[in-house]
């Protein structure tokens, strides 16, 4: 029974395990050497399919572009159109400021993390497999010591590096639209204010607390949302992945249903990126 569980636990955490390259005294290393190498640890699962479907996304609305035309559409520019006018629709009801930025950032946010998530109906079991393969016979490497998440939403420094762009743009947004000066007045006379001096001042502390936090609870809920949804939703693909044949109706059900999650998840990012931005450039607090 205890090998049973054993065996278990490292096929779930065998499949919950970046491929990680880091810097050593002796050049580079990769994975298990990488276990005490601290911060400066890449992801390089993570970073490679990112970039990957960033670069697809791109081919493929660049594709798109360059066949639009006048006439009747095909039902690829429809499919594309459709997109576009989708989040313009979206960015037109819920951001009142003028931006030339929003929209393609929406479009891309959307697309992007929509890609990213998407990969999680591939069978867990297919490309790691592959990529042991390919270590064990081309590098020598035992396939066990090798490592691949394809899933980048599944990394929480993914969600957080999305996030924390997400975050630069609202304090980007509020200093143009506010100016400094009027940025700083925001985090420190509001929610609490008085019409007596002495007051107000010893109320800053307090608005500046309640302020703060409330700026960066906007992306460490979007970076916790985003990574919380797809890793759980991963985790469950593993464990059906762990039955055996039985596994395919259960694999079949429960990527119906994550589907919708893998939808949900792009949009809810898109539009509370867009709320927050919006939140941002108001001049009104």
């Amino acid at each position: 029974m205890a090998a049973e569980e054993l065996t278990l636990q490292s096929h779930i955490q065998h499949h919950l395990t970046n491929a990680k390259m880091c810097s050593t005294e002796n050049g580079f290393a990769f994975n298990k050497a990488c276990s005490e190498a601290g911060f400066w640890t890449w992801h390089i699962d993570t970073l490679a399919w990112s970039i990957g479907l960033g670069i697809l996304f791109l081919m493929i609305f660049r594709s798109a572009a360059k066949k639009a035309h006048t006439g009747i559409p095909g039902k690829f520019q429809c499919f594309i159109e459709m997109i576009v006018e989708f989040v313009s629709d979206n960015v037109r009801d819920t951001f009142h400021g003028k931006s030339k930025l929003i929209a393609p950032l929406a479009l891309t946010i959307f697309v992007w993390v929509f890609l990213m998530n998407l990969m999680d109906l591939i069978p867990v079991d297919f490309l790691p497999a592959f990529a042991g393969y390919v270590g064990e016979t081309a590098f020598g490497v035992d396939s066990h010591d090798v490592y691949m998440k394809i899933v980048p939403t599944t990394d929480i420094n993914m969600t957080a590096a999305l996030a924390l762009g997400v975050f630069l743009l609202m304090i980007g947004y509020g200093i143009r639209m506010k100016g400094i000066v009027g940025f700083i007045k925001e985090l420190t006379l509001h929610p609490f204010n008085s019409s007596n001096t002495v007051v107000q001042i010893i109320l800053i502390p307090f608005n500046l607390l309640l302020e703060t936090i409330a700026l960066v609870a906007k992306p460490f809920s979007l970076a916790l949302r985003l990574f919380g949804n797809l890793y759980a939703g991963e985790l469950i693909f593993i464990l059906i992945g762990a039955v055996g044949l039985m596994q395919l109706p259960l694999h079949f059900v429960w990527a119906v249903f994550h589907i919708l999650v893998i939808v949900l998840q792009a949009f809810v990012f898109m539009m509370l990126t867009i709320v927050y931005l919006s939140m941002a450039s108001s001049e009104s607090h």
